[in-house]
Parts: structure tokens; C-alpha cells; sequence
């Protein structure tokens, strides 16, 4: 059963999917009051289920690939512990179309697509059609979270108000900005292993010279963005949370910029992560006293 349950997590990245997931509850708190505590939660678990259906179309059709890197390539359909064949596509789209469903259920038309467009961005435009084509792969990709965001944001929009207000939609671009210099710092520490899949990941073809002030000025513009939220109403918690992720996120950046290292890579990478995690508690509490007060 303990397998069973470690397998599924895998193929579903469900790791990335609770981001995921996490950036839909920040559009739903910021995005209007129409969704109650029940509705949320199953628009929530609707992204997360779509999510989790992306990111098995990945698996899948990246099973060559994963079993060239160290970091993948035990997982279920790379190491052969899952055998391919058309049974798991055509069971990836019936999760997709059931989480869309569910999304629609609760949170209407525009939040539905907007989960489609996340799934479909990280599923079939990221995966087939980028990943290993272009070094900007990670730049389109990155609009699979912000399309999350934003498909939150549309559930709770208030019926007689705007579809999307400016909170989400800065939220939503801080999250685009912020999900390539996440991996870029992952592929400066995995150089060896993108190298060996041929993905054409930023610092895999270009030197520190190049990529490294192109991490920063990510970082820098989204840290920016990421403090416009309180001119449109979240309060002092929220920029407390805001400004010391960010601060944290553009420190190992400038440093990776100067020293890079693999131990600058993953201290970075490591504040990418943390960053949102504040960013997004930050939101959180914000609302949550709002609401409480």
C-alpha cells in the first residue's frame, strides 16, 4: 500500500502539484469573497487533480529522457516499474477532464479554462513541444502556475466586479518571473544531468556570464512585482512576508551571480522555494485577518 501511495505521488508529481495548488488558494483569497471554505476546497482539489494530470502526461511521455538523469530516473515509468502504453494517456485525460469538471462545478466557465490552459501549458506545450527545443522552455512553461493563480481568482471573483482584479494579476505575473530563475538554479546544480538529456536548460548552454545576471534581474523584477499587492490592499503582514522572502531570494541570487557554485545554486534554489512559501503565507494570514476582523 506504502508503494502503491509513493508510486502515485510520483507520478503525479504531486510535490509540484501542491505548489500548484497553493497558488490557486492565494488567487481564490485575493480574487473575490464568492467562494465559501467548501467551494475552495474543491476548487483547490480540482487544480491539484489537473495538476497531477499534467504532470503524469510528463512522466510519461518523458520516460526516455528521465532515465538519463540522476534525479529521475527511478521513477515509475523511466525505471520500467510501469509499463508504457495507451491505457495511461487516455487515463491522464480522463483526470484532466474530471478535475476541469469539478473546477467548473464551483468556480464557473472562465476558471475552468484557465485550469485547462495551466494543464495544457505544462502537459503538452512545456513537455512536447519546448522542453527540449528551445532554452526559453522554462519561461513559456512557467505561465502553467500563474494560470492557476489566475483560474483561483476567477472562481471567487465577486459576481458584479471584474473577472480578474489587479492583486491576482500581479500575483500571477511575480509567479511567471518567478518560475524560471527556480529552475534555472535547479539546472546550474544539475548542469551534468540536462547536459546527458540534451535539454537545453539556460546554464547548460551558456556560461555564468550569461545566465547568471539573467537569474537576477528575474529575481529582482518579480520582487518588485511581488510588493505591488499592498498598493491594492493587502496589508502590512502580507508585505512583511513579501519583502523578507524576496529579500532572501535576491540575496542568493546576487551571490550566485558572483560566485556560482553549486552550493550558490541550491542555496538559491532553496530561497526560490521559500520565497513562495512566504509569499503565499503572507496572503494567507492577510485575508485571514480580513476576514477574522
Amino acid at each position: 500500500m506504502r508503494d502503491a501511495m509513493t508510486m502515485t505521488v510520483s507520478i503525479l508529481k504531486l510535490r509540484i502539484g501542491s505548489f500548484i495548488a497553493l497558488a490557486a488558494l492565494v488567487g481564490i483569497m485575493t480574487g473575490g469573497s464568492r467562494l465559501g471554505w467548501l467551494e475552495a476546497a474543491v476548487f483547490t482539489l480540482a487544480v491539484l487533480g489537473a495538476s497531477g494530470a499534467a504532470g503524469a502526461f510528463n512522466q510519461y511521455f518523458e520516460r526516455d529522457t528521465d532515465r538519463l538523469m540522476a534525479r529521475t530516473f527511478n521513477r515509475p515509468f523511466a525505471s520500467g516499474r510501469l509499463k508504457e502504453g495507451p491505457i495511461w494517456p487516455l487515463t491522464f485525460t480522463m483526470l484532466l477532464a474530471a478535475s476541469i469538471i469539478m473546477g467548473w462545478s464551483v468556480g464557473g466557465s472562465l476558471a475552468a479554462v484557465l485550469i485547462f490552459l495551466g494543464a495544457f501549458t505544462y502537459g503538452v506545450v512545456y513537455t512536447l513541444w519546448l522542453k527540449k527545443r528551445t532554452v526559453w522552455n522554462v519561461v513559456i512553461g512557467g505561465a502553467a502556475g500563474s494560470f492557476a493563480l489566475l483560474a483561483g481568482a476567477a472562481a471567487a471573483a465577486d459576481p458584479f466586479g471584474p473577472a480578474l482584479g489587479p492583486v491576482p494579476i500581479l500575483l500571477a505575473a511575480t509567479l511567471f518571473l518567478w518560475t524560471p530563475p527556480h529552475f534555472w538554479a535547479l539546472a546550474a546544480l544539475r548542469q551534468e544531468d540536462y547536459r546527458r538529456a540534451g535539454i537545453p536548460m539556460l546554464p547548460v548552454v551558456t556560461g555564468p556570464e550569461t545566465w547568471g545576471p539573467v537569474i537576477f534581474l528575474h529575481v529582482a523584477v518579480l520582487v518588485v512585482l511581488s510588493l505591488g499587492p499592498v498598493f491594492f490592499g493587502l496589508g502590512p503582514v502580507y508585505w512583511l512576508c513579501a519583502a523578507g522572502g524576496g529579500l532572501w531570494f535576491l540575496v542568493t541570487s546576487w551571490r550566485l551571480t558572483n560566485q556560482p557554485s553549486k552550493q550558490a545554486a541550491r542555496s538559491t534554489f532553496r530561497a526560490s522555494l521559500g520565497q513562495f512559501a512566504l509569499l503565499s503565507l503572507g496572503v494567507v494570514l492577510d485575508r485571514g485577518l480580513a476576514w477574522a476582523f
